[in-house]
């Protein structure tokens, strides 16, 4: 007789998840989260991470149900410890008695200590050493290869929820539409008519150079016509300058003080995206919007977009593969493969 999994086996009405990270690892997570609402129709969902996912939590509210802002641990480097708060948040969860608490933050090493102190009645997540596994809870070795939506799913297939596939998703709300017309970032622009170039990220030596997103950007020009937008947060502003200024096109400037959500809206009307291994990628992925990353530092097999045909990830550390990037951003323009890049094995990444 088969043993009934770790869910079934728990009356579990309320559940608290911890990952404490940045928007792309965030959206990397939602796979993982629509599984488990799909487990647990009717439990409580409740995230917990960085104070910025409080937007995070709203948008994808079918799978989450509320947001507390975790105050910081002094060997978790995203964020400064707010000391102060440390002891009400976890007397306070402690109070709310979860059912289970699940660690979706990596490896373990220091978030299982973390959500240990949740007081839950059965905990999961990862671990780096062996599998460990009691009648109240499941710690599985943390998969060392993989997307990293493959990777987080394979805990939740562990606990025995339903899969409901590695899509990654970015629900636009009306709101998002309202503010990215109200704010005149980018006006007049034609649907489908203009390419995105996202030349920020939050490390900045993940950049690709601003005279690469700048030849890209004015071939595709001359080749397509389509109209050249900049895309950023407000302190990425001075990248766009830099890209623009080297230009030999006009460029449109959107590197603005809009919302995330904004943003997406103002991708999700372009043809294509250009940009860094950051968490627009994953936007983009969510959107359904072609695009092509440059990755020059982190895993490329681990953080690249699960669609490899829709989004091409080109490795270029040392900023000397713009002709690549140009043929596969040209590739997604016209549907038309570069030659050759099947037949000499360097698919899926390039």
């Amino acid at each position: 007789m088969n043993r009934r999994s770790f869910l079934n086996r728990h009356e579990i009405r309320k559940v608290i998840v911890f990952r404490a990270l940045q928007l792309g690892d965030m959206l990397c997570a939602v796979p993982a989260l629509r599984a488990l609402r799909a487990a647990l129709p009717d439990a409580r969902i409740v995230l917990t991470g960085l104070p910025w996912a409080a937007q995070f939590a709203q948008r994808f509210d079918a799978y989450v149900d509320e947001f507390l802002s975790f105050p910081g641990h002094p060997l978790l480097p995203e964020q400064p410890v707010r000391h102060e708060e440390l002891t009400a948040f976890y007397a306070s969860i402690c109070e709310r008695g979860f059912d289970l608490a699940l660690q979706l933050h990596g490896s373990g090493d220091v978030t299982n200590h973390i959500v240990g102190g949740f007081g839950a009645r059965s905990m999961a997540g990862f671990t780096h050493g062996e599998a460990s596994q009691s009648e109240r809870t499941l710690l599985v070795p943390y998969p060392e290869a993989g997307a990293e939506p493959e990777r987080l799913l394979h805990l939740l297939d562990r606990l025995g929820a339903p899969m409901a596939g590695s899509k990654l998703e970015f629900p636009l709300r009306r709101e998002d539409i309202e503010e990215l017309e109200a704010s005149q970032v980018a006006p007049d622009l034609e649907p489908g008519n203009y390419i995105c170039i996202h030349p920020g990220a939050r490390k900045r030596d993940k950049c690709w150079p601003p005279a690469c997103f700048a030849e890209v950007a004015d071939q595709l020009r001359h080749e397509f016509g389509f109209d050249t937008v900049l895309t950023g947060s407000a302190d990425e502003a001075p990248l766009a300058r830099a890209v623009a200024e080297r230009m030999r096109t006009p460029a449109i400037e959107a590197a603005a003080p809009i919302s995330i959500g904004a943003m997406a809206a103002l991708m999700s009307r372009s043809r294509l995206l250009i940009c860094n291994d950051t968490g627009v990628s994953h936007i983009a992925a969510g959107l359904g919007l072609n695009s092509v990353v440059v990755f020059s530092k982190a895993d490329i097999a681990r953080w690249a977009p699960t669609d490899r045909l829709r989004h091409r990830c080109i490795w270029d550390p040392a900023a000397e593969r713009a002709a690549v990037v140009l043929e596969h951003a040209r590739a997604l323009l016209t549907g038309t493969e570069p030659s050759g890049q099947r037949a000499t094995g360097m698919w899926p990444y390039w």
